[in-house]
């Protein structure tokens, strides 16, 4: 059974997603246009992440806040995103999963 606060974490990933409250990182911007993605596509898919999809959580050194990563499965290739919520959804990285971590990147 999936911790309560991943819960409510995903309502409100999808909360700010579907009122558009969500924002991209330069980074990840990038990565999408390296997977042949846009942003609705990224859009998606972020909306549709489930319990199923998330690997872990960490604490960004820089910052303090929790960040979630997930690593859905779409058209058979991982992928990597991790995730911020402050007064919106803040997708910090969305690449094809390398089994590497980037967990410093805010």
């Amino acid at each position: 059974m999936a911790p309560p606060w991943l819960l409510a974490t995903l309502t409100q990933v999808r909360r700010y997603v579907v009122a558009r409250r969500a924002r991209f990182t330069l980074k990840a911007l990038g990565e999408l246009t390296g997977l042949g993605l846009d942003v609705e596509d990224a859009i998606r898919i972020v909306a549709g992440l489930s319990t199923v999809d998330f690997a872990r959580r960490v604490m960004s050194r820089h910052t303090g806040e929790w960040m979630y990563v997930f690593k859905p499965a779409v058209a058979g290739t991982v992928l990597y995103v991790k995730l911020l919520m402050r007064t919106e959804c803040v997708i910090i990285s969305f690449h094809e999963d390398e089994e590497q971590s980037d967990e410093n990147d805010v």
